[in-house]
């Protein structure tokens, strides 16, 4: 969203009026959080979003979620756009929404469901950013900082690439979840969605360098905690912590703004360029439907072009 966006909010007669709507929108971040388990962040971005929209619904005189029509919801987009939204975080907004009347039928409140009709903006869809085998090689061989957190750093990035974690899922690892005998790590991703990752000779080795000789020095007696990836405090290795990990790598090697995504998108676009499954590659990453993972047959077929062109003795002839 632009910096110069300016979101709505509910005034204090409005939040009188909209008072059953506004706890209807509890009720469903509720439902988000605990039922379908979705992630704080998800949580906290529909908050924001439901509230522009009740908010948008009172400078319109709707205050019950009975009188919300299709023309209504129209006109919300269309502000959305009006206020300088882009594609990509209207059609957010209009999936909160989405799922905010389907849970309003579904619950009994509403009889019928204005946005079912809804449709969702075209967002171009924008390839991943890759990175190439020889770029990860030198990421992932520069020389580190001394000591256990240079080693813990070192061991970070080779998870990021080695599994194809998230920044997240690497925070959440638990030393319950290594199986290093076995080389998988059990992984708990979107929606608390469980998953089994297989863990290669690299990652392996640096993750057990890292358990053996850097995460003991690192554990605090005051701060126990299960977590794999520890800060320099003992305590568990947040989510930022390890953006800028990956951010402060990149730099070293004249990489900018290197963002632990990347890294992901590379390890997919790297096992599809080798051959693997896209079924295999959609299960190690835990994308719920195939259709996510496509995306990086789109990046494959852009290498596949490039090697075409730099490989075929007549493909470089003037079309």
């Amino acid at each position: 969203m632009p910096r110069d966006v300016k979101r709505r909010t509910v005034d204090e007669e409005g939040s009188a009026l909209c008072a059953p709507l506004l706890s209807s929108v509890r009720d469903f971040l509720s439902f988000l959080s605990i039922e379908k388990g979705s992630s704080d962040l998800t949580v906290r971005s529909y908050a924001a979003d439901l509230e522009d929209y009740v908010a948008f619904l009172d400078s319109e005189g709707v205050h019950a979620a009975r009188d919300v029509t299709r023309d209504a919801l129209a006109s919300y987009v269309a502000d959305l756009s009006g206020r300088g939204y882009a594609a990509a975080s209207i059609e957010r907004h209009v999936s909160a929404l989405k799922g905010f009347h389907a849970f309003l039928v579904r619950d009994g409140l509403v009889a019928s469901d204005p946005a079912c009709a809804l449709p969702l903006p075209g967002v171009p869809a924008r390839l991943p950013d890759v990175l190439s085998i020889d770029q990860v090689n030198t990421l992932l061989d520069q020389e580190f900082r001394e000591g256990p957190l240079g080693v813990r750093n070192a061991c970070a990035l080779e998870l990021l690439y080695g599994c194809g974690l998230r920044a997240s899922e690497l925070s959440g690892l638990d030393a319950g979840d290594v199986f290093l005998d076995e080389g998988i790590l059990r992984i708990v991703g979107k929606g608390s969605r469980e998953r089994i990752v297989p863990i290669g000779g690299s990652a392996a080795r640096c993750l057990a360098s890292y358990l053996e000789d850097a995460r003991p020095l690192l554990r605090s007696p005051r701060r126990l905690t299960p977590a794999v990836m520890l800060n320099a405090r003992g305590g568990r290795l947040s989510r930022q912590s390890i953006h800028s990990i990956v951010r402060e790598a990149g730099h070293v090697i004249g990489i900018k703004d290197l963002h632990p995504h990347t890294l992901r998108h590379s390890f997919a676009t790297h096992l599809l360029e080798g051959g693997a499954d896209l079924r295999a590659i959609q299960e190690m990453l835990g994308h719920s439907d195939i259709s996510t993972t496509q995306i990086y047959t789109h990046v494959d077929r852009t290498h596949v072009r490039e090697e075409y062109l730099s490989a075929h003795p007549r493909a470089k002839a003037a079309f």
